[in-house]
């Protein structure tokens, strides 16, 4: 499947892009090469893999929690942009 350049200016105008003539034919050139990375998903054969349940087996085991020894509280502050003497100081995150 081919993605026409009509096809491509509308995609643009869905996502509120604006694009001059060149630089539109490059994400039709982008978006036609995706599909055939997707199309070539279609040639394998998934039927002789078993399903996972996680992509990852995980066969080792949580490390201990152990109390150790952290960084000084100088150490820790001394490339902060803001802080006073035990806390870093940030913008207020949330307005009310």
């Amino acid at each position: 499947m081919k993605v026409t350049l009509e096809q491509t200016a509308y995609i643009a105008e869905l996502a509120r892009l604006s694009f001059d003539d060149d630089e539109l034919r490059r994400r039709q050139d982008d978006l036609n090469r995706i599909l055939e990375y997707v199309e070539k998903l279609d040639e394998l054969q998934p039927d002789d893999v078993e399903p996972l349940s996680h992509p990852v087996e995980n066969t080792g085991r949580p490390r201990a929690d152990v109390v150790a020894s952290s960084l000084p509280i100088e150490d820790t502050l001394r490339n902060a942009p803001d802080a006073d003497d035990r806390h870093f100081k940030t913008p207020k995150a949330i307005s009310v």
